[in-house]
């Protein structure tokens, strides 16, 4: 995030506060608030407050302090290791789990566990996510990969900066898809009213995502897919199936809590699963691929969706 964001007003009328969240991309309600109160909003060199009413064409800029550096602790917390050497480790992340420490999460995450596990990972790719190169969202289950040292940290990033990793996700999508395949191609942003969620295609912003898709078993009232990324945005999977008619079932954000209600016992977290993960070991340049089965409740679903 830029140390200082600079917008123009288009004098419409309401609160300073909700018009900056509304388009200062990444910024909530709640962080601007606390920046209006700190002096850090100014026009003209004068500083604002949330009922300040900007004319048209006036610039509003918002000065941004550095972050305060996170200092996660190492925690006894279990992992199901699928690889380990002095390089990488390949994990198989559950439910429920964080990957790093954010706002409302600052223990119980994969990095705290990968901290206590390792530990001597402190400050490799930055204080607070030390060897994360991707991500999973908190319920999305499957095979997460972090490295141990710089060299491998920059080795895996550059990895997949250049696309040549290959990962594979399971998706379990309402209704039974006629199509056998289909590619998304659609930017995802902030969404422009929900800063919780992620739009497809949203009226500011938003970065390039690829998605392809496969059908891998239909059922009784759900679809199975196969689904393979080009880009890792956040939420990707989630807003293009849901985009193209295809919500993921039991997913809190996207989804649909009607049709989920006609799935006996459905969970309430996205059926979601990272499958399958591919990568050329960072000090030997080896193919490596690994794969993680479904978990219970997944599985469980499988049953009688």
């Amino acid at each position: 995030m830029p140390s200082s964001l600079q917008l123009t007003h288009d004098g419409s009328s309401g609160r300073l506060d909700a018009w900056l969240a509304a388009h200062a991309e990444d910024l909530s309600r709640t962080r601007i608030q606390a920046l209006l109160d700190q002096g850090a909003v100014t026009a003209c060199g004068e500083t604002l407050t949330a009922k300040s009413r900007p004319k048209a064409g006036t610039v509003i800029e918002i000065a941004i302090p550095d972050p305060a550096p996170a200092l996660p602790q190492p925690e006894d917390i279990p992992l199901d290791i699928l690889y380990e050497d002095d390089a990488v480790i390949v994990v198989n992340k559950p439910a429920g789990m964080v990957v790093h420490p954010a706002p409302g999460h600052d223990s119980q995450t994969f990095v705290n566990a990968l901290l206590f596990h390792c530990g001597d990972l402190a400050g490799i790719g930055g204080v607070a996510r030390p060897g994360i190169v991707h991500r999973l969202d908190q319920d999305t289950t499957g095979i997460l990969v972090a490295a141990k040292d710089e060299a491998a940290l920059n080795n895996l990033a550059a990895q997949f900066q250049a696309r040549t990793t290959e990962k594979t996700y399971l998706a379990l999508v309402h209704g039974q898809i006629e199509r056998l395949s289909g590619r998304i191609d659609g930017a995802i942003g902030r969404h422009p009213t929900d800063r919780k969620k992620m739009a497809f295609n949203p009226p500011r912003g938003g970065k390039p995502a690829v998605t392809l898709w496969h059908v891998s078993r239909r059922l009784e009232k759900t679809t199975l897919l196969e689904v393979r990324i080009e880009t890792g945005r956040t939420h990707q999977i989630r807003v293009h199936l849901s985009h193209c008619g295809m919500p993921i079932v039991g997913d809190p954000l996207y989804g649909s809590r009607s049709l989920d209600a006609r799935i006996p016992g459905c969970p309430t977290r996205q059926m979601l699963h990272a499958a399958a993960f591919s990568f050329d070991h960072p000090r030997t340049g080896r193919r490596l691929t690994f794969r993680a089965d479904l978990p219970d409740d997944f599985k469980a679903l499988l049953d009688h969706a």
